[in-house]
């Protein structure tokens, strides 16, 4: 089974080289590495990751996160996508245990993630190092340690870390570049996938760990665009998605919204000041 793992840049350059770092440590090669630079030009000077690299350039305003995972699945030559976040370095075993999960059943394959605190991470990998400064998400359930076992629930799918056959991403049509900017377009690809019948797994061993990054709670930056892609989701799904962050929104007077609202009404747009108290320590890891 040809395995091409994707990954999506803007920036994070540092994050980036990491990323590589853990490809070239992995037990078993993917036999390329596909970037999608959401950015004028590439990064000169990256570590080898050990494998080939093909390089994908997408434009577009806001960011087109969509848009940039088709092109790179258009452009990848393995028969199973693995999907990396440039946040992330991918522990030794992940391509090994994807790779093992998706031979032997059809489905969409997640992979535990593990949040490392600011300055985890060094010159080189010390991956036991990230296994004991890492922390789980506390929304997210516990992940097999070896093997896979089922989830029901399609809305854990996280664009993180996961999985599947090339054939299938296609099949179901990949990500809806409808969306654009923060969020929504993740949730609606998993609700067309359970739409379609294929089953949810998450998987032992393919254990990543997301570098620390700055973060903003509520995402008040991406105000406008959170409301736009949950209004389209709602649109073509009867149900709300993002609404942990509508429902931050909404009791900061910027929105009138609940879980049985048919719509989103605009009170009024954060403020600066608000947009720059949202931001956050780094003692924060997560959303």
């Amino acid at each position: 089974m040809r395995t091409s793992v994707l990954t999506l840049v803007r920036g994070r350059e540092a994050h980036l080289g990491n990323l590589l770092k853990s490809i070239a440590a992995q037990t078993t090669a993917p036999d390329e590495l596909v970037i999608a630079w959401m950015q004028d030009a590439p990064f000169e000077g990256l570590p080898d990751p050990g494998c080939p690299v093909r390089h994908v350039m997408v434009t577009g305003e806001p960011m087109p996160l969509a848009k940039a995972r088709n092109r790179a699945a258009d452009a990848a030559s393995g028969d199973l996508l693995i999907f990396l976040d440039v946040d992330c370095i991918a522990s030794p075993r992940t391509v090994e245990a994807y790779r093992a999960a998706a031979s032997e059943r059809d489905g969409l394959f997640l992979g535990e993630v593990f949040y490392l605190p600011a300055g985890a991470v060094g010159d080189t990998l010390d991956f036991a190092s990230l296994d004991r400064l890492g922390q789980t998400h506390p929304a997210k359930p516990v992940t097999p340690s070896h093997g896979v076992r089922e989830e029901p629930n399609a809305g854990e799918l996280w664009g993180l870390s996961f999985a599947l056959l090339r054939q299938l991403y296609l099949t179901i049509g990949g990500m809806d570049e409808a969306f654009v900017g923060y969020g929504g377009e993740e949730t609606d690809f998993a609700a067309r996938i359970a739409a379609s019948g294929l089953r949810f797994f998450w998987t032992g061993g393919a254990r990543c760990y997301h570098q620390h990054h700055a973060i903003s709670v509520p995402p008040l930056q991406h105000f406008e665009h959170i409301l736009r892609n949950a209004e389209l989701f709602h649109g073509r799904h009867g149900r709300w998605c993002m609404d942990y962050w509508l429902g931050q929104f909404n009791d900061q007077g910027l929105i009138s919204w609940s879980s049985e609202s048919r719509g989103i009404e605009v009170l009024r747009q954060p403020t600066p000041a608000e947009i720059a108290a949202a931001r956050q320590g780094e003692d924060r890891l997560f959303s």
